[in-house]
């Protein structure tokens, strides 16, 4: 019990020291007036993050808005360029080995079908899908480009950035982006990898260094189909898919009930099949979503997703009278899971800059970009840039940038201070 206090009395005192350390960087004259160019220009990010959302990117579609990017960086004095995915890779002519990697999202669920759908409101919001997620992460990007490039003082720490604006985050993106770039886009390099910096959405209260591991199915049943009356007693795919739902419901809710020390989660997110209602359906199919803390658990419902097929095939080919059913499933994306160490650089140096911010953070799990190198043990976390959104995956998405300054001098300060590590 002894060592208890003691482990407790150092975990202090090296708070302590980089809540000084961090001051003392803050308060350097360099960094001082970096911190107050963000509210100086906020009219400029505020019409930047207008601009960009305004460009579509739905997922599978970014290149518009990756090309746009691309020209952004390189007017500002970056050298800019696009991987074989699509995802914007953007770092300084003299730099030969970048070790901190800041990155957000192109994609959005939803995609203006005008420019005129992405409006302000009277009270100063921004309008639109897009506009809180991944706009808010976006428009962080780019003034922190700006800012590197534009104050000299900073050159040292532009030259040890790599700026990413990657691809395919989004549903069934699959986080195809991030994937090739931890895979194959990376500089060769003899240094390990610092850190990745994942800027996702607005909230400044989270810190997300637990990757939350995900699977995707597409459920098909197809049959001959026909009239409701003349065919009656015909397989039918959408009563198939009914008893499948149920089902998996009834098995998942009690697995996940018994599972107390991790939390996990299922959705029937679309549930599609039929023309008529007076005609039996030749297709019927739904898509599902499972998520969990714990990879195991998604191994299960997965397992019980398959028993769950079979049960529902072979009780409507017992009852039809005629005709056969078929099935089939299809893996859409698959997530993996990972977790920062709980004593990393990393969390330490993030949570020594909320202190000085006065930022009330809390560590949680969530499905970002950060669950690809995380699953691969490279250190990341995801953060959001700033301001305040919500409606994020809806037509009603808004941005307030009111407050945003404070998410920008967080990343600012964060990056220096992994820098000097």
């Amino acid at each position: 019990m002894a060592s208890e206090p003691r482990a407790i009395a150092a975990r202090t005192a090296s708070a302590s020291r980089e809540a000084r350390r961090i001051a003392q960087l803050a308060e350097s004259p360099a960094l001082f007036e970096a911190q107050r160019w963000f509210a100086r220009e906020r009219g400029w990010i505020n019409e930047t993050h207008l601009q960009l959302c305004r460009i579509p990117a739905p997922t599978f579609f970014e290149g518009q808005r990756a090309e746009w990017f691309r020209a952004q960086l390189e007017q500002f004095g970056w050298r800019a360029r696009l991987d074989r995915a699509g995802n914007v890779l953007a770092d300084q002519p003299e730099s030969e080995t970048p070790l901190l990697i800041v990155s957000a999202h192109l994609d959005t669920v939803f995609a203006p079908n005008r420019p005129d759908d992405i409006s302000i409101a009277s009270d100063g919001r921004l309008l639109g899908p897009g506009v809180s997620d991944n706009g808010a992460g976006l428009s962080a990007l780019l003034a922190l480009a700006r800012l590197l490039v534009e104050n000299p003082d900073l050159q040292s720490l532009a030259s040890r950035v790599l700026l990413v604006a990657n691809v395919g985050e989004e549903g069934e993106g699959n986080l195809s982006g991030m994937r090739y770039l931890c895979l194959h886009g990376l500089p060769r390099q003899s240094r390990p990898i610092g850190a990745f910096l994942v800027l996702d959405g607005p909230s400044t209260e989270h810190i997300t260094a637990q990757a939350l591991a995900s699977r995707r199915f597409e459920i098909a049943f197809s049959g001959p189909g026909g009239h409701s009356w003349n065919d009656y007693g015909v397989p039918n795919p959408v009563h198939a898919l009914g008893e499948l739902i149920s089902h998996f419901a009834q098995g998942a809710d009690a697995r996940l009930a018994a599972e107390r020390k991790t939390r996990s989660s299922y959705n029937f997110g679309i549930v599609e099949g039929g023309s008529s209602i007076n005609a039996i359906p030749s297709a019927a199919r739904a898509k599902l979503d499972l998520r969990s803390e714990n990879s195991a658990v998604l191994d299960e419902l997965a397992a019980l997703l398959r028993t769950s097929v079979e049960r529902s095939l072979e009780r409507e080919q017992r009852i039809s009278r005629a005709g056969k059913l078929s099935a089939a499933i299809k893996e859409l994306g698959s997530r993996p899971g990972g977790k920062l160490d709980d004593k990393s650089p990393l969390l330490e140096a993030v949570q020594a800059v909320d202190n000085y911010l006065n930022i009330r953070s809390r560590i949680d799990c969530a499905s970002t970009d950060a669950n690809v190198p995380l699953s691969m043990g490279l250190p990341a976390i995801s953060i959001g840039a700033g301001g305040q959104g919500g409606g994020a995956h809806t037509s009603g998405e808004w941005y307030q940038p009111e407050g945003r300054e404070t998410g920008l001098r967080r990343i600012l300060l964060l990056l220096a201070l992994l820098a000097e590590a």
